[in-house]
Order: structure tokens, then C-alpha cells, then sequence
């Protein structure tokens, strides 16, 4: 699954948002919409960071809580927090985070590799980091996000 966010010399949008302390930033090519928090239908036996699905203007949309999916820990949602509805492959799922933060213009020689000390796990998920402003932006690779139940559904 290889979803590389910035390619030689172009000059791509990505959308940042916050999970408590840190910032992440996801392709806003990816993203369909940003609606506020709604209360989900849990579903059984499905991996702690599916929150449940919503209703979508009569889809079902399955809402991952970004924050435990990236092991930060699950967070109980306010009505602060913001759902991201994104394109991942052929799926629509709904991202919880705690707020968009900006837009953002880069190109590839602004964003820098995961650091060697991080774990393989963080490398899968994390594709870069961009030093903008002073703030450090973790680049989400968004194919790795879903979890395999859902996927082979979605097959």
C-alpha cells in the first residue's frame, strides 16, 4: 500500500488536525468533508479504536478514533471534537480527531523522514514530518488506518 503524500517537486494541500499535544496532517485530496462530532452505534467485536458507524446521508460510515489507532489512547469525545470523513482506497471512513488545525502547501523537500529511532509501527503510519512554524506535523499515511475486518468487508 504505498500512498506517497508528496512526490518530486510538486507542490501538494495536506490538512492538519490535532490529537491532544500533537499535530498530524493527511493528502486533503483524500478528505470528502469535516462534520462535527455525532454519537456512533457501536459495533461488537470490533477493534478498540472503531468508535461505531454513523449514518452519512444514508450511508454507513465507520468512525476510527485517530487518537487510539495511533496508540495515544482513546478519547472521549466532546462536542469539540470533529469527525474527518475520508477516501481511503475504495472505503469512506470517518476519522475522530480533537480539531482541524490549517491548511497546508508543501513540497518534498520539506518533509523529512521518520526518524531511524522510531519503532516500525510508527514508520508505518507515520510517511514524514514536516517543521513548519515552529511545529512539528506527523504526515498520516492513510491506507494503513483501516483495520483488515473492515477491509475485507469492504472487498
Amino acid at each position: 500500500m504505498s500512498d506517497d503524500i508528496v512526490h518530486s517537486g510538486e507542490r501538494r494541500e495536506l490538512i492538519s488536525f490535532r490529537i491532544g499535544e500533537q499535530e498530524f496532517c493527511v493528502d486533503i485530496m483524500a478528505v470528502r468533508e469535516i462534520r462535527g462530532w455525532s454519537p456512533v452505534t457501536p459495533l461488537p467485536h470490533s477493534p478498540d479504536y472503531v468508535r461505531g458507524v454513523i449514518n452519512l446521508r444514508g450511508a454507513v460510515l465507520p468512525v476510527l478514533d485517530l487518537s487510539a489507532r495511533l496508540g495515544l489512547g482513546a478519547v472521549e469525545p466532546t462536542a469539540r471534537h470533529v469527525i474527518i470523513v475520508a477516501r481511503i482506497g475504495e472505503r469512506t471512513v470517518g476519522m475522530l480527531v480533537d480539531a482541524v488545525s490549517d491548511i497546508l502547501t508543501v513540497t518534498d523537500d520539506m518533509v523529512q523522514a521518520t526518524p531511524d529511532v522510531a519503532c516500525e509501527t510508527v514508520r508505518t503510519f507515520v510517511k514524514g514530518i514536516i517543521a513548519v512554524d515552529g511545529r512539528m506535523i506527523s504526515m498520516i499515511s492513510l491506507g494503513y488506518l483501516m483495520p483488515e475486518e473492515l477491509e475485507a468487508e469492504a472487498a
